[in-house]
């Protein structure tokens, strides 16, 4: 496969074909990935509870972050590369930039922040600088002890036009990408139509561009905590790792992956 782009992505877009997005840590997975099809690895900051055993993902560093991007890299073939900028690792411009540096300069193609419109600043000076940003709204496991726990974005009218005005002004800030996470179909929907540039979704229906999960809860591999209502074991029906990782690919491809029991 071709290596995928950002205007790989804009393509897939405007071609109604979905996009397909997983975690992965190391070179291993990231090989993996790569074999199964498909297009975005994302090197979560998720990995402080998958990896670390955190229970949440504010112990995470930026150095952690550069390190499992390293070898993710090492593993990659095609996929574009998408990282977490993890907690408070970019409050301000200056800061942005140079943890966003340390992780283009391990092999990111693209860095990824959570927030809402105050990101807007932020975005664009990382954008002027060379670096391409997806904005992560709705649920934002970083603000978790602000949100009161994981929790759905956006169910009252007022707060998902919030969300919806966020998401238009951080890509006129000049976000490549967004990635909605646990906000209702219906919002979600709404959003993929009223911006051009590509949307990912967890937990939030089928509608948009196109889906990520961390690949051990879509493996079966969720342990300690009770699996997200928007995760499918893909392994149920599968022998083996890579099959799992093909089977991923071809629901979100057919919009057979999210059903309507995945939503909210």
């Amino acid at each position: 496969m071709p290596n995928v782009t950002l205007t790989t992505l804009s393509k897939l877009k405007q071609t109604g074909e979905k996009i397909t997005c997983l975690t992965a840590y190391d070179a291993t997975f990231s090989q993996l990935v790569n074999e199964a099809g498909v297009e975005v690895i994302l090197v979560g900051d998720s990995l402080g509870m998958v990896l670390q055993g955190n229970d949440s993902t504010l112990p995470v560093t930026v150095a952690d972050m550069a390190y499992h991007t390293r070898a993710v890299k090492r593993g990659n073939s095609s996929a574009l590369i998408m990282v977490d900028l993890p907690f408070m690792s970019y409050p301000n411009v200056d800061q942005a930039l140079a943890s966003s540096a340390q992780l283009m300069q391990a092999g990111a193609h693209m860095v990824k922040l959570e927030g809402a419109g105050w990101l807007a600043p932020i975005i664009k000076a990382l954008v002027q600088n060379g670096v391409p940003v997806c904005a992560h709204l709705g649920l934002t496991p970083q603000a978790v002890n602000l949100l009161g726990g994981y929790k759905v974005q956006g169910r009252l009218d007022e707060q998902a036009q919030v969300i919806l005005d966020d998401a238009k002004a951080l890509e006129a800030a000049g976000a490549s990408m967004l990635l909605l996470e646990c906000v209702p179909s219906v919002l979600a929907n709404a959003i993929t139509e009223a911006v051009s540039v590509p949307v990912i979704g967890i937990g939030a229906g089928s509608g948009t561009d196109g889906q990520v999960l961390v690949v051990h809860d879509m493996l079966g591999l969720t342990r300690g905590h009770r699996q997200p209502r928007f995760v499918k074991n893909f392994m149920l029906d599968q022998q083996d790792v890579p099959g799992a990782l093909r089977a991923y690919v071809e629901a979100v491809k057919k919009v057979e992956f999210p059903a309507a029991e995945h939503e909210f």
